[in-house]
């Protein structure tokens, strides 16, 4: 039991995120491709998320409780892996938080089944989602794992020990999913009891530790020493990702506008020869004498955009230009002929 109980402070011992690496390159490359849409939904998306993660840190920060926390731990165990948003040592337990930052307003039912609703250009939609839930004990299940391990690998416990330790695990090891938009009304009036205590919105996430320690047996809490050595445990065991997202997201996008290159140039060469055959036809002339096919293709390349245009690039004689010119830069630039 601690007599003197004066920690009170909030300690990142891991506070980088990879949601922070995400954006920073994703803002990098919004300047290099100012018009790609999938950019900018990519950034919208990780946004929301890294604006919920923040809120759940400005919440623990002032929390006055005496706090370890980690941030973005990444666990392996054999072939399973587990990212996890939040860890949180507190004197008595340690939580795995799951940060949800979702649009819309989020009901669980009777039987524990997650329903979110949203309204998308005033149409109004409402289905079922993932038990995030289900996806932070997983998490824990990871964690366990490896806990188990060392447990087992610990000479220094005997049987008894580590019997009330493994019976004790999911007690000391708890898990919440937060709802960190303040905007979302979160509904779980006929949620199983257990789930009720398990979901919350950030801004009761430090009345519910509160509550968890003011419940707990004082005589089982750990000092500030001991909360440290718990919460290194979790950093010794995180895996990096060390990626480089600026070029991981760099050849993503540059792969997408190549394909879509190719997808336009495929349309337009399909569009330039389906010209070629009816021109000739109506002028009663070989379809080369509209053009070839190796003038085809560099027409495809270099898609000129007007008379001028074609002229400098040679593609095509002064007489192919005058005939059939004014109608091949039409098709081009995607006008009805």
């Amino acid at each position: 039991m601690i007599l003197f109980d004066t920690f009170k402070d909030t300690i990142y011992l891991k506070e980088d995120s990879d949601l922070q690496d995400r954006y920073d390159a994703l803002l990098k490359l919004k300047e290099e491709y100012p018009n790609n849409k999938d950019l900018y939904e990519e950034l919208y998306i990780v946004k929301k998320g890294l604006d919920g993660e923040n809120e759940i840190r400005y919440q623990l920060s002032k929390s006055n409780l005496g706090l370890y926390v980690l941030r973005d731990i990444n666990l392996e165990f054999e072939d399973l892996k587990a990212q996890i948003d939040y860890i949180v040592i507190t004197k008595r337990y340690c939580y795995f938080v799951e940060c949800k930052n979702l649009i819309g307003n989020i009901t669980v039912n009777e039987k524990g089944d997650f329903i979110r609703e949203y309204t998308i250009n005033g149409r109004k939609i409402k289905k079922g989602m993932y038990s995030p839930l289900r996806q932070v004990e997983a998490q824990r299940d990871v964690y366990k794992k490896l806990w188990n391990t060392r447990l087992s690998e610990n000479k220094v416990l005997n049987f008894i020990k580590r019997t009330l330790a493994e019976n004790n695990f999911t007690n000391t090891h708890r898990v919440l999913v937060v709802a960190a938009n303040n905007e979302t009304i979160l509904n779980t009036k006929y949620a199983p009891k257990n789930i009720k205590d398990q979901v919350i919105k950030a801004d009761n996430l430090i009345r519910k530790i509160q509550y968890d320690l003011d419940y707990s047996d004082k005589d089982l809490w750990e000092g500030k020493k001991s909360m440290e050595e718990w919460a290194n445990t979790f950093l010794k065991l995180n895996v990096p990702k060390n990626i480089d997202y600026y070029q991981y997201y760099k050849e993503k996008f540059t792969k997408d506008k190549k394909e879509e290159q190719v997808i336009i140039e495929d349309n337009l060469k399909e569009k330039l020869i389906e010209f070629r055959t009816t021109r000739s036809k109506e002028m009663n002339i070989p379809a080369y004498y509209v053009y070839t096919n190796e003038e085809l293709d560099k027409l495809v390349e270099l898609r000129p955009k007007s008379l001028e245009e074609l002229k400098s690039l040679n593609i095509l004689s002064p007489v192919k230009i005058k005939t059939h010119g004014e109608l091949i830069i039409n098709i081009i630039n995607n006008k009805e002929i």
